[in-house]
């Protein structure tokens, strides 16, 4: 409840935002949103109001929250680092912003880059919140002084170099001052390096001594160039760094030949299509940020209910009154209809009992487990439906009391499947339990990137999402990595005209992302090896490589 006179300090150092008329000062780190602290997830996961600080804050508060980045199915997003002529705010405007939604009475975070008591207008913002008697509370970020560094591989001291000195960088620094010093971490340094290398020459630096400049660092645009004092001027307007970017001085900088991990990432900076069900892509884009990739979602197919529910209620009826001995799903999203459909009539997992369950593959399996099942059959080999088959068992009148095989299903067919059943002495309710639909084209310049070459690699997990990318989007372009998940969706993509340059070892999304991780790492290896910069796909002009012939 708000308080109606001003708190005491002693009050004040224990209230928290999450009470109203508060405002927590939230660290966001220096760019990779998974750097932000448990605290902050949550502050920002409850906060009814988020007031940022810079443009990428929305797209974090999207990472965090879901939905959209402009917040309009979510909390009230204000910006509190930009005025609306689209010029800086000064601390005391921010200040005034801050306070001004703190006085509401809702759960407000104020989001401010890196650490907000570290290089940030937090103190100012926060002395503002105390003289207007609201409760507030700073949750530390990281921030980017060591942790782009980190992310360049660069340690800012070791056993034998423990001091450090971090100076933002201006016309009236005496750099005199730091000749001596082992390690210079320099903030705001891009415009003046050249002068700033000068006067620590001039101060008694030797000019071999090793500089790194890293822009946009723990993100993966991250760029690092490195270079001496004698050098770095020219070495970073060769390779246009800008803004923002932290600059390293000192011997520190050589241990990066050794200790550079992120930018050595197989499929670091690479933007991946994701061509997918939005319900599906979670994991598969996870992986792919793990390994260093973009992923961009694009949803080529829309999963429906059936035109026709009847037939499925008649199959879950038949469930529960006993009619079957077996049933197959074949796919996440058949587990999904199944369920969805035992909830619309009341029922729970001990409808199951009795009955035997088969699952295509792990990935179902899991799902299945996820409701609180087990599955009976899982392919041995081949996670397919021919491998299901080969696992499944003949019927047998003396063992099985029921000969009777529910078969929840997308509108696609699945009659192998079914025949192969009927082969074994099985009957089937091949049941339309979900259908598979195209989904509406995504943005024009999306489509634009997927023709001319922009997107480094797309992922194909079946045959479905090739046809349905093509039709929706038109034909990746010729430099695009194409990768797939097996023979089937490898089959699709030639058919279409595209060339597959990955296929998955085994029908699993995990694998074959780290079939396309192996292969960028090849390819970085290959570069690396013959002395030449390392570059994404999309980098390269098109080469002598085409589609095969349609």
């Amino acid at each position: 409840m708000t308080r109606k006179t001003a708190p005491s300090p002693a009050a004040k150092s224990t209230a928290t935002a999450t009470h109203a008329g508060g405002v927590a000062f939230v660290g966001t780190g220096p760019g990779d949103p998974e750097l932000l602290t448990v605290r902050a997830l949550r502050l920002i996961e409850e906060a009814d109001v988020l007031i940022t600080e810079a443009p990428e804050h929305h797209d974090l508060i999207a990472r965090v929250r879901g939905g959209s980045p402009d917040g309009t199915d979510g909390p009230e997003v204000i910006d509190g680092g930009f005025g609306e002529d689209g010029q800086p705010l000064t601390h005391a405007s921010r200040a005034k912003v801050v306070v001004k939604q703190a006085k509401r009475g809702l759960r407000v975070v104020r989001l401010l880059a890196g650490d907000p008591f570290l290089y940030a207008s937090g103190p100012e913002e926060a002395q503002a919140v105390a003289k207007a008697g609201l409760a507030f509370e700073i949750v530390p970020g990281v921030s980017s002084v060591g942790a782009v560094p980190a992310y360049a591989g660069i340690p800012l001291t070791t056993k034998d170099h423990r001091e450090v000195t971090v100076v933002t960088c201006g016309d009236r620094v005496d750099w005199s001052r730091y000749c001596s010093t082992p390690t210079l971490v320099l903030l705001s340094a891009v415009g003046q390096i050249g002068d700033i290398a000068k006067d620590l020459i001039a101060a008694g630096k030797s000019p071999e001594t090793p500089v790194a400049m890293t822009r946009v660092g723990t993100t993966t645009e991250q760029q690092t160039v490195t270079s001496t004092l004698a050098r770095i001027a020219a070495d970073a307007r060769a390779a246009r760094i800008a803004p923002p970017a932290i600059t390293v001085v000192g011997s520190v900088v050589d241990l990066r030949s050794t200790l550079s991990w992120f930018e050595t990432k197989p499929l670091f900076g690479w933007r991946v299509l994701v061509p997918r069900t939005k319900e599906q892509s979670a994991t598969l884009s996870a992986r792919l940020r793990h390994y260093g990739g973009v992923p961009e979602e694009v949803p080529t197919i829309s999963v429906e209910p059936p035109r026709n529910p009847q037939q499925m209620d008649k199959a879950v009826r038949g469930l529960v009154e006993g009619r079957y001995e077996w049933i197959a799903f074949t796919s996440v999203n058949a587990v999904k209809a199944v369920r969805e459909k035992f909830e619309e009539y009341g029922l729970d997992a001990r409808a199951f009992s009795g009955l035997k369950i088969a699952a295509v593959g792990d990935k179902t399996a899991q799902a299945i487990a996820a409701w609180g099942l087990r599955a009976d059959l899982v392919p041995s080999g081949e996670q397919s439906a021919a491998g299901l088959l080969e696992d499944w068992p003949e019927y047998d009148e003396q063992l099985d009391p029921i000969n009777r095989v529910f078969l929840p299903r997308a509108d696609i067919a699945t009659e192998n499947l079914v025949a192969g059943l009927i082969d074994l002495g099985w009957e089937c309710d091949d049941v339309t339990a979900y259908r598979t639909v195209r989904a509406a084209p995504p943005p024009a310049p999306t489509r634009d990137a997927i023709k001319t070459g922009k997107f480094d690699a797309v992922v194909f997990t079946s045959s479905s999402t090739v046809r349905n990318l093509v039709g929706i989007a038109g034909k990746p372009h010729p430099s695009t990595v194409i990768a797939v998940i097996g023979p089937a969706t490898a089959k699709s993509a030639e058919e279409h005209g595209l060339r597959v340059d990955v296929m998955s070892p085994k029908p699993d999304v995990d694998v074959l992302v780290e079939a396309l991780a192996d292969f960028g790492a090849s390819r970085r290896a290959a570069m690396v090896e013959a002395g030449e910069p390392v570059t994404k796909p999309s980098d390269r002009k098109a080469s002598g490589r085409r589609r095969k012939a349609e």
